[in-house]
């Protein structure tokens, strides 16, 4: 197993961890870190700041990493991966939550933390911004730091998009740029088979494309200051499968877009490029259409298959166990 480690105690140097696997063979815990996929995603506009006003519905799914949280040595924090692609310096942000919490909080303790990656970087998922929210509840857990949940929403928020939604789950509506988020109630289970192919989409690249009009007003606070009837009216617009990337990915990348048209012939009901790609998500309507779907598409050269149900926040909260609590506190 490839592993490496960062310190960010003042220093970001690289240096290889003595033995990697005692992250994994003697934890303190272990938590699932779960993507998410978008069922609609609009881009609205671009905002004075340089960043694009959006509309989303996300949706927690069962696919997960895992990261492994032990007591560090002295005041070093310390992180390996099992994939070697995955960047471990400080634009980690893994690294940038413990660093936003010792920050805040003041904590001179260290930390080891192993993450198993299985979710698809750069695929749309969220598998970074996911592994950033449980690295900020995990590190609260491992060193005890008593976080209110506004707290943990505004560090949260500081990490980018997406990062705020792990710390709700479930299905939620997000404005602004993605970090304003509004629980939403969950739909019924569903079954899922997620397709990344070979091949890569830069989020950033995506927006510049997307040539959105700048905004003509701030809409800073459209999700968070709306009743729950206009959130449930937005909620059930939004279900209908929309993401407003597709047209741009699929251009420059038609394998991503033959994924998807073979998720329909193998018996998707729907399915939607999720967030700004690679991967593409189908529903299915049973676990035996599921289960057939991925035996058929595995013969698919390249493409990771991944069968998946939606996640709800009852059973998202359930799987943080205690690193949970800090998010039912608030001031």
């Amino acid at each position: 197993m490839t592993a490496k480690s960062v310190q960010v105690n003042g220093m970001s140097s690289q240096s290889p961890i003595t033995n990697p696997q005692s992250a994994i063979r003697n934890p303190k815990f272990t938590l699932h870190s779960f993507a998410k996929i978008n069922w609609s995603l609009e881009i609205l506009g671009r905002r004075a700041d340089g960043y694009h006003e959006v509309r989303t519905l996300l949706q927690t799914i069962s696919l997960h990493d895992e990261l492994y949280f032990s007591p560090g040595t002295y005041s070093e924090v310390l992180l390996s991966c099992s994939d070697p692609a995955i960047p471990l310096g400080d634009e980690n942000l893994i690294l940038r939550a413990a660093k936003l919490l010792r920050d805040r909080f003041k904590i001179t303790d260290g930390a080891h933390i192993h993450l198993e990656k299985l979710i698809p970087a750069q695929g749309g998922l969220g598998g970074a911004s996911s592994n950033a929210a449980i690295g900020l509840l995990g590190l609260s857990h491992l060193w005890k730091i008593d976080v209110l949940t506004d707290e943990l929403h505004d560090l949260a928020s500081c990490l980018g998009a997406d990062v705020p939604f792990f710390l709700i789950g479930g299905r939620a509506l997000a404005g602004g740029t993605g970090t304003q988020v509004r629980t939403a109630d969950d739909s019924e289970l569903a079954y899922l088979v997620i397709v990344t192919p070979n091949a890569r989409v830069s989020t950033a690249a995506a927006y510049a494309a997307l040539q959105a009009p700048a905004l003509t007003t701030s809409s800073d606070a459209t999700i968070l200051s709306i009743s729950r009837a206009e959130a449930d009216l937005e909620v059930s617009r939004l279900c209908t499968l929309r993401n407003d990337f597709e047209r741009l990915v699929f251009e420059s990348e038609p394998e991503i877009e033959r994924a998807k048209t073979s998720l329909v012939d193998v018996g998707a009901t729907s399915s939607l490029l999720s967030g700004s790609g690679s991967s593409v998500f189908g529903v299915f309507e049973s676990k035996l259409e599921q289960e057939r779907a991925v035996r058929e598409l595995k013969a698919e050269p390249g493409w990771r298959i991944f069968p998946a149900v939606t996640v709800s926040r009852n059973e998202y909260l359930q799987a943080l166990g205690a690193c949970g609590l800090s998010l039912s506190r608030s001031a």
